[in-house]
């Protein structure tokens, strides 16, 4: 069976090895600090039903139809919030719609990333979500909408390693290239915009290069100590950051799911 990755583990491995074996090898669950919300994913949900079954007959849609989605996403929330997302749409459409000449329909909305990978012999599952996918003049754009209260402009090593994942599976996809990726950030009206390239794509590569020789040999999975270390959830095992750091859980290690490949 490949083994699967995805942005948010590549990242990890890249930002600290250790932390990466504590989560992924040992199992050792973290606290999430940013789970979904229901705002948040009635928000996603309207923005992907006003995309996906808007008819395209006409220039654009009217501010009404983004409200008539909303409606039907939002039953479950209580008054003010009802009132809340009702109003970042608002905003949103005039931001995002209005301002434009037409509304072109985007290539995919709501989907997943999937392509295979072979690094040191070892198969790969890559895996992603998408919020949407709008055609460029020479590639694609992958649109990331973000319920944040604030803007949070994440780290561009972190943006890199995403992007070029991405690239690697969009190719495989739809057999074009990931020109930009774009964080859009729904309360705020921000929108952050990263440009991708073939050097991104590579970095990506040597990272699970990397980390499939580590999942074979069984190295030393060393800790890369640095500012990430005071939000680790997982710094009292870890000897760079405490002096007599505790040892994990005993019997938690998991069972690896990896599939040698053999080139003849």
């Amino acid at each position: 069976m490949a083994y699967p990755l995805s942005a948010t583990k590549l990242q990890l491995y890249h930002r600290c090895p250790q932390a990466y074996y504590f989560r992924y090898e040992l199992g050792l669950k973290a606290a999430s600090f940013f789970g979904s919300t229901a705002m948040g994913t009635a928000l996603h949900q309207t923005l992907a039903q006003f995309y996906q079954n808007w008819h395209y007959l006409e220039p654009l849609p009217q501010l009404k139809w983004i409200h008539q989605c909303w409606q039907q996403h939002s039953h479950h929330l209580n008054p003010s919030q009802m009132d809340e997302g009702k109003e970042i749409l608002t905003n949103y459409y005039f931001r995002f719609i209005a301002s434009q000449t037409v509304l072109r329909r985007p290539l995919a909305v709501e989907g997943k990333i999937q392509a295979q990978i072979r690094a040191a012999n070892l198969e790969f599952s890559i895996t992603g979500r998408y919020d949407r996918l709008d055609y460029m003049e020479d590639g694609i754009e992958l649109i990331d909408y973000k319920s944040n209260r604030q803007l949070d402009s994440p780290k561009l090593e972190d943006i890199d390693l995403q992007i070029g994942l991405y690239y690697l599976g969009l190719e495989q996809r739809y057999h074009q290239s990931l020109r930009r990726l774009s964080l859009l950030y729904l309360r705020t009206g921000d929108k952050l915009v990263y440009d991708a390239n073939p050097k991104q794509k590579r970095l990506a590569r040597a990272a699970i290069s990397e980390l499939a020789v580590r999942l074979r040999t069984d190295e030393e999975w060393e800790p890369n100590p640095g500012e990430h270390c005071q939000q680790c959830a997982y710094k009292r095992y870890c000897p760079a950051v405490t002096s007599h750091p505790e040892s994990p859980p005993i019997g938690v290690k998991r069972e690896r799911q990896m599939q040698l490949t053999l080139s003849l």
